[in-house]
């Protein structure tokens, strides 16, 4: 078991604080090869500023596209305070050369106990 650090920008700290509370039940980055180890029974360690909480990954999925993810997941266990598709992949969008990471390695996602 290893454990990872995963870092949000200040200004997605409303993300930061849907994993610390449990509603947001599945992360996802780009998978690209810095998460591609990443493993199921490893904990996440999520650091917002100076704030930071842990959680252990109970699953890992691999995703080629935003499309396929929500064929398999409901997108508020994603992203819980987003009210549309449009909207979620909007946020992605919005994450630095996220568009093009995903384009290239897909999502991975990790469910966190």
């Amino acid at each position: 078991m290893k454990n990872w650090t995963l870092r949000f920008r200040v200004t997605d700290k409303h993300n930061f604080d849907e994993v610390k509370q449990g509603q947001k039940l599945i992360e996802t980055r780009a998978g690209t090869i810095k998460y591609q180890p990443v493993e199921v029974g490893d904990t996440l360690t999520f650091v917002c500023g100076k704030d930071r909480c842990v959680k252990k990954i109970s699953k890992r999925f691999h995703w080629p596209s935003i499309d396929a993810m929500l064929k398999e997941v409901d997108l508020k266990k994603i992203m819980p305070s987003v009210r549309s598709v449009e909207e979620m992949k909007k946020a992605y969008a919005s994450y630095p050369d996220y568009e093009k990471k995903i384009k290239e390695h897909g999502l991975l996602g990790f469910e966190l106990e």
